[in-house]
């Protein structure tokens, strides 16, 4: 069936199956990137798919800060054991306790960046040669410069300057040692997209996503999750609210919406409307213009 015949959404799945199968051909040593969020759920199941009706050749690995949602690690261990993924976690408190990272301090303080170490140290450890990861070119203006093979150095980092040209769907998966690879097969994917095909598919979700009540607060225009982790600064109040996360990031940092979404349906009516990217409500993302890309630069997601 030719592309002009397939629905965007099949077109996409397609372009996705044929990334992790190359992903697969190329890379001995592979594993998906799991937050438990809607992409990297999308990416275990089109992995499932793309190698039916045997098991993914790939291992769920999440790297976990310790200031996840509840919510999000219960769906995370439920989701490896449902789909038959085995879970490797390495966390932030653990690159903390061995001196390969310092805790930030002040009113601001979050483990986000810090993850990059822990991530850097797990593909050393565990000798991998590519990480497939849920980034989309639409969620921000440095992942928008990602190549779908996406090359990092001996020292786990991203130079945008040196990726390789991806002309007609070839990938170049060539390396030296010590380096690896970053793998983006929902790339060319939409927010909008993600749920839809979530809407498609009927894939289960953390519970975060749909619009229930909360204890919040307001700080620098972000609605945060009041939480022990967080102290209240002067002059910030909690309220109990309806809302729900777009996103499912260390709850530091990971900004709710106030919202009445509680279907698949209306949160595709709300995000179809919305004129705030999704990323729009990571309170780290606000640190500076350039916050993600260096980051990335760094060895981030």
């Amino acid at each position: 069936m030719s592309r002009l015949h397939l629905s965007q959404i099949d077109a996409l799945e397609h372009e996705a199956i044929h990334i992790l199968r190359e992903a697969a051909a190329q890379f001995p040593r592979t594993a998906i990137l799991f937050s438990g969020g809607k992409d990297s759920l999308v990416l275990a199941a089109l992995a499932r798919r793309a190698f039916a009706p045997g098991p993914a050749p790939f291992p769920l690995l999440h790297i976990d800060t310790g200031h996840n949602f509840a919510e999000t690690l219960e769906f995370r261990d439920r989701l490896a054991r449902e789909l038959g993924f085995r879970l490797l976690v390495r966390t932030v408190q653990d690159t903390l306790d061995r001196g390969r990272a310092v805790e930030e301090t002040g009113a601001n303080a979050s483990r986000n960046a810090l993850q990059s170490v822990t991530l850097l140290d797990a593909i050393a450890e565990l000798n991998f040669d590519a990480a497939i990861g849920g980034g989309r070119r639409d969620e921000e203006k440095a992942r928008a410069k990602e190549r779908i093979f996406s090359h990092r150095d001996a020292s786990g980092h991203w130079h945008p300057h040196h990726q390789r040209p991806e002309l007609w769907n070839l990938y170049n998966g060539r390396k030296n040692p010590g380096e690896h690879f970053r793998v983006f097969p929902l790339s060319n994917w939409t927010e909008l997209d993600v749920w839809a095909y979530i809407a498609r598919e009927k894939l289960p979700l953390p519970s975060l996503y749909f619009s229930h009540e909360r204890d919040v607060f307001l700080r620098n225009g972000t609605l945060l999750a009041a939480s022990p982790l967080l102290p209240l600064q002067a002059g910030e109040q909690v309220s109990r609210e309806r809302v729900r996360f777009r996103t499912v990031g260390d709850l530091t940092c990971t900004g709710a919406v106030r919202s009445r979404a509680s279907t698949l349906e209306e949160i595709i009516a709300e995000v179809a409307a919305a004129r705030q990217t999704e990323r729009g409500t990571r309170y780290d993302d606000r640190r500076s213009d350039s916050a993600m890309e260096d980051r990335k630069r760094a060895g981030y997601f």
